[in-house]
């Protein structure tokens, strides 16, 4: 079996390094990995630092297209039986992503989300994000009948072989409430495990913004009615 683990970054210097050497570390007992690394059009030595990497693949973008724009270069690239998104900036920790495979083995699921709902022992979480996650899933569920806990956590896998039929078009972070609405639409099944979560803030480089969530949930109401 194969993990294809995509990793999406822009201006990430100070973690893209950790967050890869954390991912060519963790043990899946058995499971090939492979690691596609999307530079989305940095401007900082993110680019270089992912250069002396090796045993990966490193995706290119000229300019900043978004994350939705890297992690589709990205799915264009993967072989792999499953398919997971890791953000490179260490909110989510690596080491969860074996849960993640592993529920997913067991359940033969086409979909595993993780959740920092079922397992919050963050004490710094913001209130905007908190309350404005909660707000995105709380739609999800109604408009699409769904019992997602953190629809906006960024673990998420796929069986390669669905994902590759799902065609999503945002560029930006709303790749992601767009690609839950259209296999809602299709009925699949999105199970959850629990996640640890350690958030950054904006002085520390992080990017989401109250407008974002905003656009994820007009994201999901467009897509109840239009594929």
């Amino acid at each position: 079996m194969k993990l294809s683990i995509i990793i999406p970054f822009y201006n990430e210097e100070a973690t893209i390094s950790e967050v890869i050497t954390n991912i060519k570390k963790l043990n899946l007992a058995g499971v090939e990995k492979e690691i596609i690394v999307v530079d989305d059009g940095s401007t900082d030595q993110g680019l270089q630092l992912a250069k002396a990497q090796h045993d990966i693949i490193l995706i290119e973008h000229p300019k900043n297209l978004g994350k939705g724009a890297a992690v589709a270069s990205g799915i264009e690239k993967v072989s792999g039986d499953f398919v997971i998104v890791q953000d490179a900036d260490l909110e989510l920790d690596s080491h969860d992503i074996k849960s993640i495979l592993d529920k997913a083995i067991s359940e033969n699921a086409q979909v595993v989300y993780g959740s920092r709902n079922l397992n919050d022992t963050s004490k710094n979480r913001s209130p905007v994000f908190f309350w404005g996650g909660r707000m995105v899933t709380v739609i999800c569920n109604i408009l699409f009948g769904t019992e997602l806990t953190d629809e906006a956590c960024g673990y998420k896998l796929f069986r390669r072989d669905l994902l590759q039929k799902v065609k999503f078009h945002s560029k930006g972070f709303s790749w992601e409430p767009e690609i839950t609405a259209k296999l809602a639409k299709r009925g699949v099944h999105i199970f959850e495990v629990p996640v640890s979560y350690n958030p950054r803030f904006k002085h520390e480089g992080k990017k989401l913004n109250i407008s974002d969530g905003i656009h994820a949930c007009w994201t999901l109401i467009k897509y109840r009615f239009v594929d």
